[in-house]
């Protein structure tokens, strides 16, 4: 009796420095289960073969010549709604990292990214999960000024309208916010992955957002952590 074939995860490299674009690809086909179907140099292509190919995940370079990742991000879901795309962007650039946190991909990484875990993360997104490399949001906290009044808990809601989490879920929120997923959570916590992950669905119901990312987003305009 022969196992059932996993689905392979189709993907689309957008980026404009040819050795960048060559890693990737060899860093990703070098999975069973991920096959790199289009390279593009510049948005303009990449949406062409997007249209043509219609593949499962694109990772987007923000720092695009002609037409930028921000813009292109927003053609991709035009195309599409249920193509997922990662944004990459740069260590050196935090104007790039902020304009990130609002383009409306589905995860943020770094570009020196561990192959491994850029794998892990095409798979994540390809189902469906939000993703935010911790050194992006890490980036992002520094940009914004911290709030000097303490943290706001469930006894105060009606004090400026804030955010009403408990002080678990501001925890839960801190570790979120570096990117950290429902098991990694519960093991800095010492809970059930269960726990953890009904917190995080308190967390952004109370926040009024639909997904991890735009949770650690609003968290860190708004100064929660």
């Amino acid at each position: 009796m022969s196992l059932p074939q996993t689905k392979t995860i189709s993907v689309v490299i957008i980026e404009d420095f040819k050795l960048t674009r060559v890693g990737l690809r060899c860093a990703l086909n070098a999975n069973p289960d991920i096959e790199v179907i289009g390279e593009c140099e510049d948005a303009f292509e990449g949406l062409d073969t997007i249209r043509k190919h219609n593949p499962d995940v694109v990772l987007m370079d923000l720092g695009l010549p002609k037409m930028n990742g921000i813009e292109a991000t927003v053609k991709v879901k035009e195309i599409n709604p249920k193509i997922k795309v990662i944004a990459l962007t740069s260590h050196d650039r935090e104007e790039e990292v902020l304009a990130a946190l609002t383009s409306g991909a589905t995860a943020y990484c770094l570009k020196d990214i561990d192959p491994t875990k850029l794998a892990d993360v095409v798979r994540d997104v390809a189902k469906g999960v939000c993703w935010l490399d911790p050194e992006v949001a890490q980036m992002a906290l520094n940009s914004f000024p911290k709030v000097e009044s303490t943290r706001v808990l469930s006894n105060s809601m009606s004090q400026e309208g804030r955010v009403p989490l408990t002080e678990r879920e501001f925890e839960v929120l801190k570790h979120l916010v570096m990117g950290k997923s429902n098991t990694e959570i519960a093991k800095e916590l010492i809970v059930s992955v269960h726990t953890a992950k009904a917190h995080v669905c308190s967390i952004l119901q109370k926040m009024c957002v639909s997904d991890r990312v735009q949770a650690a987003v609003k968290a860190v305009k708004e100064g929660l952590v």
